[in-house]
């Protein structure tokens, strides 16, 4: 898949938004839809109702469709990008036959479909004419913005030639105009930083999910089974007395009670706790001011069946009590057993 620049982080700027036609209203609304199948089950009575919500991403080369993509990944939509236009039909008709492994899905659609504005024409009519009314989104920048996105990233512009990039986005908004003045929303990307183009495309949505809440997991782990490759944040614990040395507790797990008494009563724990979460308070909403939808922290110690699963319970406790936002637990070593 081609990728394409995000938008800069910048002075804050609301962007051009460009609400439905009057005339399309009643057709599109919010592009929430419901889809239904057959009018009758195998058993006779009516099917039930699956919620189905569909957007088609489009935009030009370096308005932040990449960061845009990653943001409905973010939240649980099946993304699909760069689909030869002759298969987009195809893809809705896949999506309308599952509406329950389809749920969510966002489609990118822009020039690198070919004709983008008969691509779109012949998806929307798939979709719509299987009950679903998919909702258009459509980026675009200056182009003194789009240029200088282009030279930072050194990404070739798909329409790159040899008559400059000046010239190839010229020609992009020329083909993707029909697209844009089809599109229920428009965005203008070139003063929002992430954050701010997460908070004007959840508010489009009309989702639920609030742009300032972070995904949260927290690991535990065993050091002699190797650091989990997903984590933004590692802690080491094995500076606490070891369980394990501990004949009545070696085969017990973190999660009991005196596994739990034996590391939290240990005089190093509270002000490691307490530190840890002071950390927590102030870098979290750091994260999410700078467009971070999840954060994965691991928690290690020597095996990881004793101190880091307390440690890490502990510090899910704390968390959900904060409300950052939804926070898994996953103990490694102990799925591993």
């Amino acid at each position: 898949m081609a990728s394409q620049p995000g938008p800069s982080a910048a002075d804050p700027q609301a962007p051009t938004v460009v609400a439905p036609d009057t005339h399309r209203d009643t057709r599109l609304g919010s592009g929430r839809d419901t889809h239904r199948g057959p009018d009758h089950d195998a058993d006779g009575g009516p099917d039930q109702a699956v919620d189905q919500r569909v957007v088609i991403l489009s935009g030009l080369s370096g308005a932040g469709k990449t960061a845009a993509s990653k943001l409905f990944e973010d939240i649980g939509y099946t993304v699909v990008d760069n689909l030869p236009g002759e298969m987009l039909p195809e893809l809705a008709d896949l999506v309308a036959s599952d509406p329950e492994r389809f749920a969510h899905v966002a489609i990118v659609l822009d020039v690198r479909a070919g004709d983008a504005p008969l691509a779109l024409a012949a998806m929307r009519g798939a979709l719509e004419g299987r009950g679903i009314r998919p909702q258009v989104f459509f980026l675009e920048a200056r182009d003194e913005i789009i240029v200088r996105r282009f030279s930072e990233t050194r990404h070739r512009h798909p329409l790159a030639d040899q008559r400059g990039i000046a010239s190839s986005i010229a020609i992009e908004r020329l083909r993707l105009d029909p697209v844009r003045a089809e599109a229920d929303v428009v965005l203008d990307t070139s003063d929002l930083s992430l954050r701010e183009l997460r908070e004007r495309i959840f508010t489009q949505l009309g989702t639920n999910e609030s742009p300032d809440r972070l995904a949260i997991q927290l690991i535990s782990f065993g050091f002699k089974f190797g650091v989990p490759l997903e984590a933004d944040l590692v802690f080491d614990v094995r500076f606490m007395r070891n369980p394990y040395y501990v004949p009545e507790l070696r085969q017990l797990s973190g999660l009991t009670d005196a596994v739990r008494t034996y590391v939290l009563t240990q005089p190093i724990a509270a002000p490691f706790l307490e530190n840890l979460e002071s950390f927590l308070d102030l870098t979290v909403p750091a994260y999410v001011e700078e467009g971070k939808n999840r954060l994965t922290i691991a928690v290690g110690c020597t095996g990881g069946y004793h101190r880091s699963i307390v440690i890490a319970e502990e510090l899910a406790t704390w968390l959900r009590e904060r409300e950052f936002g939804p926070v898994a637990v996953f103990h490694r070593e102990l799925e591993r057993a």
